[in-house]
């Protein structure tokens, strides 16, 4: 890509020279106009060229082409936060059927009434990390719960957790000095007894006290190595953020770092709208955006970050000039 649009630079420049020397060389006026607009829509494209390949120039999230663990939890808000929480879910499952991206999910605490309290999925594609690494932070509705009989409006929210899933090399793990792994009975919604075998799996990682329980398959094997693919991913998220507290030059992005504190959206279900507080976006249809259709809040995040990158770089370049 980085090879095609200095091409296309290279050849839009071309023509913006041979333009530019039929302008200062012709005597026929209506020639000249013609150059001249000729000269206007080239100047633009050059613009247009120099900033994509400036975008393509960036320094790449190497986990970006990756997948993605998503961990989605009810906040404030008991049962209505719970429904929430579900509801992104469908959210998240939907937009990744959109663009054929596969979905399973880890593990899967409900509510008796078809809430969710804790829910962990792997979204698997080329590029999904890139599409969901900023959908981390609280996430807040505002409605009339079904269950409220005045009809006032209440406010909950629900946690999204996004992590990019780790191979096996990547993190290390002594299995025999690292971890404690208990094994219980799963249980469903209301406690109820999902098998009769001990197949849940609770695993601790001892060095820095990360626990991940597992109790969505029927085989204890299965439940292991998803609670070990979770806190790998757990532990090099850790890592990361350790890394950017050192780095005193980190910027602080407006699109935040994902972290749960991070108030980033709001779904006003009574005014049929949803705000992104980071990029001070409102987009309407809220029904459309519940079912999936992500893609213009997600891009204008990408959008955002890239454009935040280069002022940086620009900074940078500013810095390194008066010094």
């Amino acid at each position: 890509p980085v090879v095609e649009a200095y091409r296309r630079l290279e050849a839009t420049r071309t023509e913006l020279a041979g333009a530019r020397e039929m302008r200062d060389g012709e005597t026929d006026e209506e020639m000249r106009a013609m150059a001249r607009e000729e000269i206007g829509r080239l100047e633009a494209d050059e613009a247009r060229l120099v900033e994509e390949l400036k975008v393509l120039l960036l320094p790449r999230d190497p986990a970006d082409d990756g997948d993605v663990i998503l961990e989605i939890r009810a906040g404030a808000g008991g049962e209505e936060a719970a429904l929430f929480a579900a509801e992104l879910l469908r959210m998240y499952l939907r937009y990744a059927e959109r663009h054929r991206f596969r979905t399973e999910v880890m593990s899967l605490n409900e509510t008796g009434i078809g809430g969710v309290k804790e829910v962990i999925v792997e979204v698997s594609g080329d590029g999904a990390y890139s599409r969901l690494k900023f959908e981390g932070g609280t996430h807040r509705v505002q409605r009339v719960p079904a269950t409220e009989s005045s009809g006032r409006i209440h406010t909950s929210t629900a946690t999204v957790v996004v992590l990019p899933a780790v191979e096996e090399s990547e993190i290390e793990i002594d299995e025999e000095k690292d971890l404690r792994i208990d094994v219980k009975r799963s249980s469903g919604p209301g406690g109820q007894s999902v098998n009769t075998t001990d197949s849940a799996v609770r695993v601790t990682h001892l060095p820095t006290g990360l626990v991940v329980e597992i109790q969505d398959e029927k085989s204890q094997h299965k439940n292991k190595a998803k609670a070990l693919a979770v806190l790998r991913a757990r532990l090099q998220d850790a890592e990361h953020r350790r890394q950017r507290e050192a780095d005193s030059v980190a910027r602080r992005s407006m699109i935040g770092a994902g972290d749960r504190a991070d108030k980033v959206r709001t779904y006003n279900f009574p005014q049929d709208r949803v705000t992104d507080h980071r990029v001070h976006l409102d987009l309407s249809s809220l029904p459309r955006v519940m079912d999936g259709e992500l893609d213009r809040l997600i891009d204008t995040l990408i959008t955002t970050d890239q454009a935040e990158r280069l002022s940086d770089v620009a900074d940078g370049d500013a810095a390194g000039a008066a010094g």
